[in-house]
């Protein structure tokens, strides 16, 4: 018997890995065939999406969603790494700042703007990692790029010696490094600044509502079916449409949009399918 398929909405704690997560899902379900959507930094907690056995092949497709997180940048000083685990430097006295002198230089990072990656990101330069080469002394410049920052609300300040806190409320597209948000920041009152704490309260759909603790038992799976309407349109087929999507064939049937979960008579989510002028083709067969 095949292990099941599905996804599991982790609510992931401080100081762990995405990967060190999914080594001990893997562990807690018997399974290798284990990823996750959308990398958490150690630091970061919140909502990790993780598919398991045929649900990673979602798994792309999930992490594209838009994202919701709660952000603490510190004013004040700056880091190699934009964030608290790099080496931390001080540049001015930010505690005397007000939160409408805060709320003014956010301005330009709201709606869509082009945004710089910080130089300890994944995109890779010249075939190697930009962290890999950040981390090995080598300058990294890396180019800037458009994405949309839907939300980015100060909640509060409050200082200390020589520096300023700034909770916010940030909802932004895929690919938007709120670390970034922390250092340009910093840069445009001329203070330095970077972040000290993140957590991710939604991808999509999916919210902590949804996740749950890694403990001692397996979690429950939710089914692919389930994922899918969290995530895509989805349409349900039929018997002789199933047999067809089964071995990866064009239907006649248009489909809203791409991706389109298909679901056959039995519930299941058996692909993802993908509009063109003569009907759908697939995306990603499940079965």
């Amino acid at each position: 018997m095949s292990s099941p398929s599905g996804v599991v909405i982790v609510d992931k704690p401080s100081a762990v890995t995405s990967h060190q997560v999914v080594g001990k899902l893997r562990r807690l379900l018997g399974t290798r065939k284990i990823g996750h959507a959308g990398t958490l930094d150690p630091m970061a907690t919140g909502v990790l999406i993780l598919g398991v056995n045929r649900a990673t092949r979602l798994l792309g497709h999930l992490a594209l969603h838009d994202k919701r997180y709660l952000a603490t940048a510190r004013l004040g000083l700056s880091s190699t790494t934009d964030d608290a685990d790099g080496e931390i430097m001080p540049v001015a006295d930010a505690s005397a700042l007000t939160v409408e002198a805060v709320d003014a230089a956010l301005a330009p990072q709201r709606g869509d703007i082009l945004q710089v990656p910080t130089s300890v990101s994944a995109i890779k330069v010249g075939g190697k990692r930009a962290y890999a080469l950040a981390r090995a002394g080598e300058s990294v410049e890396l180019k800037a790029r458009p994405v949309t920052i839907s939300r980015l609300d100060v909640l509060a300040v409050h200082g200390g010696d020589g520096w300023l806190d700034v909770d916010l409320d940030v909802e932004c597209s895929s690919g938007t490094y709120v670390r970034a948000i922390a250092r340009d920041l910093g840069a445009a009152l001329g203070v330095g600044g970077h972040l000290t704490a993140l957590r991710r309260t939604r991808i999509g759909n999916y919210s902590l509502d949804d996740a749950v603790t890694l403990g001692d038992e397996p979690p429950v799976l939710m089914d692919m079916a389930q994922a899918a309407r969290l995530s895509f349109p989805v349409l349900e087929v039929t018997e002789e449409e199933a047999t067809d999507i089964g071995y990866g064939r064009p239907i006649a049937r248009p489909v809203p949009s791409a991706p389109t979960g298909m679901i056959a008579p039995d519930g299941a989510l058996i692909a993802l399918y993908e509009p063109t002028e003569a009907g759908s083709r697939p995306l990603a067969v499940l079965t």
